[in-house]
């Protein structure tokens, strides 16, 4: 007695070129987002816009630009905590829009280390 597979599976050679290419094309435009989204800059502010980061979709810093008016020697803590919130929301930006982009081509797959 033969097995058969349900209707739409198996087909041999033929069904697994299809999905070897597929995967390829895949492949290609998670490279190519990939590429896009590390050319990019992504900007973020806190304190009202009193410092300012800019970043690269690899996440390097490309600027910082601090107000004077807010540089007070007797309380650098907040500096600080000015910068550190920007930074993290450049941070944040590049990894929603990665996320949400790279959704698009996997269809909300995720490819653990990829992204």
């Amino acid at each position: 007695m033969k097995a058969r597979l349900p209707q739409g599976m198996g087909g041999g050679a033929q069904s697994m070129n299809g999905m070897i290419k597929q995967a390829q094309k895949m492949q290609a435009q998670i490279t190519s987002l990939q590429e896009d989204i590390e050319g990019r800059e992504f900007t973020a502010t806190s304190g009202g816009g009193a410092v300012e980061v800019i970043m690269s979709g690899k996440k390097e810093i490309k600027s910082l630009t601090i107000k004077p008016e807010v540089v007070d020697k007797d309380d650098v803590e907040m500096l600080q905590d000015l910068i550190i919130s920007a930074f993290n929301d450049a941070v944040h930006q590049i990894e929603n829009t990665s996320e949400t982009e790279m959704g698009a081509i996997t269809g909300g797959v995720s490819f653990p280390g990829l992204f």
